[in-house]
């Protein structure tokens, strides 16, 4: 039987940069997730269609899944394909949706955000290609929410989730699959599985830790059964759905027993983390911690060394607020380089043109075009692959890089839970001063260029604009912008970037080699007035 069921419409969902996002008692409220869905399927138009759904285990997915699920029947989906106990990585999920030629895929996920009754809740609907849907999609969905008020859903039981199999409701079949073999078998296609697996016997030692989230059994496939690697070398990698009271975001300060197991007391070669939907990553080496946008770099430099990309990279992309090192990389092998916004959607947009193979972000996301979204497990595995080849540490492989191209030292302050109000203010007020600012001097630093970014795709023509002030003064660079990704208050992201050349000293520490560059930050932009903090919540 198909209900109609009548709702008052919630008048907050709002899709950010990955979806909608809100406190997970927010999100279960009384029909909040059954009338954004409604929405969705509205705009999408699944009626006959194949979908995916899975998520990353926490607090309440279960229980979003089985309304998803009836609700896809209720509107005539024709397939739905669910990984196990709910769960999919945000990657793997875009493999699955290519692979199957899904219509769309609804991951519930708030990515890197805490779980549990107190943490956060998220869902994020991805287009056919497997990347996220274009922002005229998300504006789309949005505007039906206001007015939807009332859902459609099918009296029906739960289907069983923790075990494979296929149930038919009504016109829907509803299949249950193991969401990491067909996962590790793309990875298969890309990298020298044999070559990695003897760095391993050789004696290279390795920490990978999953921080409870939902790269736990992608790892324990990949890394021990398919690798070697012991099983004493993976840390949290059971999913569970508060994540362990861990906040799985993949930094030196919510991975800090890693880092200081790798990098402080130099335990075991290499180090390597995911954060809670599998899509973000952490590089660690003995006595050091890459930075996103140095790893990132790194990758597309030594792409050549692994057999998914011997042929070359068509192009590469970063967004605007990642350090300039990979412009360098893209310079010495001829190709171009795309600055977009933050947001994967603008790098999925080039992927699926063609115009780029490898894409990153400051925020620890790095992927190619083997899907449409970015890949925490992949940015490791040619980590593991160049190591493989190189047979170096990865102090000297960084060393090597910086001799080669320079270094972009480079730091992100985040500035989190600030009054809503008041960052807007310090942007509005920092956008009114831009004219002013060329010319002046900030420090033993002149200011020579100041823009609010913004961004034409080349691919459909779309424009997004207010996406970040940079101040550039001679070598460094400052770049403001709040983020999208946040549920409570605003998070205002400060980045820091200073360009050491060729020949220059590239073994300071990040702090010190920044510490111009951050006090030039807080006082042109008056950021303890506004946030009313005389530092960052969290420095990465």
């Amino acid at each position: 039987m198909i209900l109609s069921v009548d709702a008052r419409p919630y008048l907050d969902q709002t899709l950010g940069t990955s979806g909608l996002r809100k406190p997970t008692g927010h999100a279960m409220q009384p029909h909040y997730v059954a009338l954004f869905m409604q929405a969705v399927f509205a705009e999408i138009d699944v009626a006959g269609a194949t979908l995916v759904v899975g998520g990353d285990g926490r607090f309440f997915n279960d229980e979003a899944i089985q309304t998803i699920l009836k609700m896809a029947v209720a509107h005539k989906v024709g397939h739905v394909v669910v990984g196990r106990g709910g769960l999919l990585s945000t990657p793997a999920a875009s493999a699955l949706i290519r692979a199957r030629r899904a219509k769309a895929g609804i991951i519930l996920s708030a990515s890197h955000n805490p779980g549990g009754p107190d943490g956060d809740f998220g869902i994020k609907i991805n287009a056919a290609h497997g990347g996220p849907i274009p922002i005229a999609v998300s504006d789309a969905i949005h505007r039906r929410t206001r007015t939807t008020a009332h859902y459609a859903i099918a009296d029906m039981p739960d289907i069983a989730l923790d075990r494979d199999g296929r149930h038919q409701a009504g016109g829907c079949l509803i299949e249950v699959i193991d969401g990491v073999a067909d996962y590790v078998a793309l990875l298969e296609t890309l990298f020298d599985f044999e070559r990695i697996a003897d760095l391993f016997r050789s004696g290279f030692t390795m920490r990978f830790d999953a921080m409870h989230a939902v790269t736990g059994p992608y790892a324990t496939a990949l890394f021990q059964h398919r690798l070697g690697l012991p099983a004493a070398s993976l840390m949290n990698q059971v999913p569970l759905p508060d994540f362990g009271g861990l906040h799985p975001d993949p930094n030196p300060h919510h991975a800090a027993g890693l880092v200081d197991f790798v990098a402080a007391r130099a335990q075991a070669d290499f180090g390597a983390a995911s954060d809670g939907d599998g899509d973000r990553n952490l590089i660690v080496g003995r006595g050091l911690v890459v930075s996103p946008s140095d790893s990132l770099a790194v990758i597309a430099a030594n792409a050549h060394l692994v057999p998914g990309y011997r042929g070359g990279l068509a192009g590469v992309a970063r967004s605007m607020p990642t350090s300039r090192a990979l412009d360098r990389v893209a310079a010495s092998l001829g190709v171009s380089c795309h600055v977009t916004p933050t947001g994967w959607k603008f790098f999925a947009s080039l992927l699926e043109a063609g115009l780029i193979t490898i894409c990153g972000e400051e925020s620890a996301g790095t992927g190619s075009n083997h899907v449409r979204e970015k890949d925490g497990l992949w940015a490791v595995m040619m980590w593991l692959n160049i190591l493989a080849e190189r047979r170096q540490p990865v102090s000297e492989i960084l060393r090597d890089h910086w001799q080669a191209h320079g270094r972009d030292y480079y730091q992100r302050l985040d500035f989190e839970e600030v009054d809503a109000a008041a960052a807007e203010e310090l942007m509005e007020t920092l956008r009114r001063r831009m004219p002013r600012l060329p010319g002046e001097l900030a420090g033993r630093l002149t200011v020579t260029d100041v823009n609010d970014f913004a961004y034409d795709d080349p691919v459909d023509g779309s424009t997004a604009t207010k996406q970040g002030v940079q101040i550039i003064a001679d070598e460094a660079r400052i770049v403001y912008r709040l983020s999208g990704t946040g549920t409570r208050g605003a998070t205002l992201r400060v980045y820091l970037e200073r360009f050491a050349p060729r020949g220059a000293d590239h073994h300071r520490q990040p702090a010190e080699a920044l510490a111009e560059v951050q006090a030039i930050a807080m006082q042109v932009a008056d950021v303890t007035r506004f946030t009313g903090r005389a530092g960052p919540s969290v420095i990465s």
